[in-house]
């Protein structure tokens, strides 16, 4: 009996999670040849789910909008190094449609705003494609010295 509610719940929590996620190639597995279960892939899909349904636990927000969330690189590669993670699940940049218009925009909406409040002149916006990416989630770094 608790082993069949456990397997309800757990399913019931896994639907929630896992509902506006893109699929990923170790979940299609008859499509997987070499990357199944990639550590981009699932980092991709943990930051997907973390955006997505648990932005509060997020570390060092710096800023956060309907569509996107901006926070403090955990990794910097600069002084200063902000990550701006749209709130859809979007492997990368050629992955982007007409849809994602709004997550766009305002991507670049709160680079400007952070630009403007953190007074930066130097800086640069980093767009990595999916053989560059660490983990395949489409996402901006905001780089400064």
């Amino acid at each position: 009996m608790f082993l069949l509610a456990g397997l309800v719940v757990g399913f019931c929590i896994g639907a929630y999670l896992f509902v506006d996620t893109r699929a990923r190639t170790f979940i299609n597995l008859p499509h997987c040849i070499t990357t199944c279960l990639s550590t981009k892939e699932l980092g991709g899909l943990l930051v997907s789910i973390g955006v997505q349904k648990t932005p509060a636990l997020l570390p060092d927000i710096a800023l956060e909008t309907e569509h996107v969330i901006a926070l403090k690189s955990p990794q910097p590669l600069a002084t200063v190094d902000y990550l701006i993670l749209p709130k859809k699940d979007i492997l990368d940049l050629g992955d982007v449609s007409s849809e994602d218009a709004v997550y766009i925009t305002e991507s670049f909406e709160v680079m400007a705003e952070l630009i403007r409040s953190q007074h930066l002149t130097k800086y640069r916006v980093i767009i990595n494609g999916p053989g560059y990416q660490q983990v395949r989630y489409l996402h901006f770094h905001l780089l400064s010295e």
